[in-house]
């Protein structure tokens, strides 16, 4: 028995072939697919006009090759395990059955193709027929559709005869919080809440007998799942498509939660409006009334009977006919019109002074056609006001006050040229968390301190009660500003102000060379004023604010000439809502430089500055402070000396200092000057570290003494039992000295008292 084609049902071997191969031949011509005859090698046998139209090769290239040539070079080695599989199992396999196949042309290029394969058992062996059909087009039009499908606005869910889900778009995903690979496959139940799912199964089962397209908004209350269990309200039109899978169904599904709401919103309105203490009315704009609700007829008198349909002239004096008429055309002209106060009559004829608030109601397309008004009475509210000013009045009387008692009023400091400015703010409670602090640190040594606690009420002021109380006491153990800063910074992260923000500039000021340590967390640039050289800034660092943490706070030691000023101030001054701070703080230095070379009188200097920078007094809204201060005069005379820490000091410190103020004629003051220093030197030498260091110095008031070490440790005064030894000096230092104290250095601590200068001594 002859062997048969399996492809097309004739005979391939034998005698009288020839017809049979012909007619094969034909058949492969004509048909409609590339059509590739492969041996059990994979090499090309026959192909038709088709392949090569498709693949562009000639026959002659495509006959005797691999058929691997077609295929592209990344499924190749794939592709011999599946021939040797279907070789094994020679079964014809259909177009389309779920294989992503794709074949490559002579020119490179790839395209999408289905393959099916037949069986051909022939005298040479098994060959494979395979009709190739490229699906470009059809690829093409999927991802279109699946592009429409994304661009879709609404989450689109395409479901099968089963109620499964087979496509879904990114929308999808985002509306129900779940990624794609979880939806695919799965019952669309699962976006449905439980309660529902039962008749969803019924109402799935009507619509695939029906088939019938179904709108958005369809009547019915619709709700979906989301992943994490939250439901929410939904509209879904649905249509049919027919396939040749079978009927699928496309939903389009929309989140109407804000809708929804909308309308509850809109439902809240109007039970609001009608249940208004507030009387709302609303006329055309010819002045009919066309709505009353229940507060217009308390406060008129009247019914919505009988005022819907009147014109709303019958609420206005005769007399004020032409206000009617001005505001009936301003709401035509699409203006709003805000509490508008005018009088009304009541139906039994009582005046209203009253509060008007009219606003133009418009059509779909914004013509405007009426207008609602909001009608209050207004005789209580003014007398609310009036009570409220008058609360708000005292109200900010006593935050002043207590402002003002929490800055406190900086002393007078002998030989300290000062002028100082506090503004509290002129809008709200007028309270802020400026400050400022004028510090005697003894031996002729000043602090001064600034400082701005950002924001405005109660809060900022205690806080800065708390700061400036801090700082003195600080200030009054004589350490060096960063020394302050730091622990500044520590004291302001303790008190957690999250929504505050701290800076602060504390100066000392020495007398000896007229050198300014400065220290600044955060705050606006130091000036000095001086009439030969202008104003300027300070040049010293300026680090984060305070309670940031973290940060190394740095000082600056700088030498300034006498009769200089120093100048210190806080935001509100320069700050202004809308300007620039760098030409704000050019204008202000401008002024500065005006004032100094008009005036060596600080008083007229700060009320120059103040008019120049802020003429309308009543328009700051910011606290506002200016301390201007003059550095002190040079001492009149001024001896230092080291000493090695031996016993042999005390005497050499007392000889100097007798020497030295007989030479100044002071020699009233040596017995108990050689005295103390006598104390001073012992204690250094048996507890301090060297070398030591005696500095006098000589002003019109007072003989200071320092006496400095290399030791930390600073002394303490105590009672001395009578049997004890020592113990004694400080508190003889305490009793004979008019001042005294120890402050400590970057290098140790500096011991100092002070003894009132007699008057015939100068």
């Amino acid at each position: 028995m002859r062997p048969t084609c399996h492809h097309c049902g004739i005979a391939v071997a034998g005698n009288g072939t020839q017809t049979g191969e012909e007619r094969f031949r034909g058949l492969l011509e004509a048909a409609p697919d590339a059509m590739v005859i492969v041996d059990g090698e994979g090499c090309i046998r026959l192909v038709n006009a088709q392949t090569e139209t498709l693949f562009g090769y000639g026959r002659a290239e495509l006959l005797g090759q691999s058929v691997d040539m077609l295929i592209p070079e990344r499924f190749r080695a794939q592709h011999g395990h599946h021939r040797g599989g279907y070789a094994a199992t020679r079964q014809v396999r259909p177009m389309g059955a779920g294989l992503e196949l794709h074949g490559l042309r002579k020119d490179g290029t790839e395209f999408p193709v289905e393959i099916s394969l037949s069986p051909l058992e022939t005298t040479d062996g098994l060959l494979v027929s395979a009709a190739v059909r490229d699906v470009s087009d059809r690829k093409a039009a999927e991802e279109r559709f699946r592009g429409l499908l994304e661009a879709a606005p609404d989450a689109m869910v395409i479901v099968d005869d089963e109620g499964r889900m087979r496509l879904v778009n990114a929308q999808t995903e985002t509306l129900f919080g779940y990624g794609r690979a979880e939806l695919l496959g799965q019952s669309v139940d699962m976006l449905i809440p439980e309660r529902f799912r039962a008749q969803h199964g019924r109402h799935r089962g009507g619509y695939a007998a029906t088939r019938q397209v179904r709108p958005m908004g369809a009547g019915l209350e619709l709700h979906g799942l989301r992943k994490d269990g939250t439901e929410f309200p939904v509209e879904i039109s649905l249509s049919p498509l027919e396939t040749t899978d079978g009927l699928l169904v496309s939903a389009a599904v929309r989140d109407v939660s804000d809708r929804k709401a909308a309308e509850q919103h809109i439902n809240h309105l109007a039970a609001l409006v009608e249940s208004s203490q507030d009387a709302i009315l609303a006329k055309t704009l010819d002045g009919y009334i066309t709505y009353w609700n229940a507060a217009a007829h308390r406060l008129y008198g009247y019914s919505a009977e009988e005022a819907i349909g009147r014109h709303v002239a019958m609420l206005a004096l005769p007399d004020h006919a032409d206000e009617i008429t001005a505001l009936l055309e301003r709401l035509a002209r699409g203006e709003k019109i805000e509490h508008f106060e005018t009088l009304r009559v009541t139906r039994d004829g009582r005046l209203l002074d009253v509060d008007v608030t009219l606003w133009p109601t418009r059509a779909a397309d914004g013509t405007v056609e009426g207008a609602c008004a909001i009608v209050r009475d207004i005789t209580d509210r003014k007398r609310a006001e009036a009570e409220l000013q008058a609360l708000y009045e005292q109200q900010r009387h006593i935050a002043l006050t207590l402002q003002r008692s929490l800055m406190g009023t900086p002393p007078a400091i002998p030989g300290l040229d000062t002028a100082s400015r506090y503004l509290p703010a002129t809008q709200g409670a007028g309270v802020g968390g400026d400050w400022f602090d004028l510090i005697p640190l003894g031996a002729g040594r000043v602090g001064i301190l600034i400082g701005d606690v950002m924001g405005r009420g109660l809060d900022a002021a205690a806080v800065m009660g708390q700061l400036r109380a801090a700082a003195h006491a600080l200030a009054k153990t004589g350490m060096e500003p960063r020394q302050l800063m730091q622990a500044l910074d520590a004291i302001v992260a303790d008190l957690d102000l999250p929504d505050q923000l701290v800076t602060c500039c504390y100066v000392i000021l020495a007398p000896d060379n007229g050198e300014v340590t400065l220290c600044s967390a955060g705050h606006l640039p130091a000036l000095l004023a001086d009439r030969a050289d202008g104003v300027r800034a300070l040049d010293a660092p300026v680090s984060a604010p305070l309670g940031v943490g973290g940060i190394l706070h740095q000082q600056s030691r700088i030498t300034v000439p006498p009769g200089a000023a120093l100048v210190l101030y806080t935001d509100g001054l320069i700050e202004t809502p809308g300007s620039d701070i760098e030409h704000r703080l050019a204008g202000f230095t401008r002024a500065l430089d005006d004032a100094f070379t008009a005036t060596d009188d600080l008083e007229a200097a700060a009320d120059h500055v103040l008019t120049a920078l802020l003429p309308d007094a009543d328009g700051h809204n910011d606290d506002v402070t200016l301390l201007l201060a003059r550095l002190p005069s040079a001492p009149l005379d001024t001896a230092t000396t080291d000493l090695p820490a031996v016993s042999s000091a005390v005497a050499d410190g007392r000889s100097f200092l007798a020497k030295t103020l007989t030479d100044w004629d002071c020699a009233p003051l040596v017995d108990d000057a050689r005295l103390l220093v006598s104390e001073v030197l012992t204690n250094a030498v048996q507890h301090a570290q060297g070398p030591l260091g005696l500095h006098l110095r000589r002003t019109a008031s007072e003989l200071t003494v320092e006496i400095r070490d290399h030791s930390p440790h600073l002394p303490q005064p105590r009672l001395a039992a009578p049997d004890d030894e020592s113990g004694r000096g400080l508190l003889l230092v305490d009793t004979l000295a008019h001042d005294w104290g120890v402050r400590p250095t970057d290098h140790g601590k500096t011991t100092w008292f002070t003894l009132r200068t007699p008057v015939q001594v100068l």
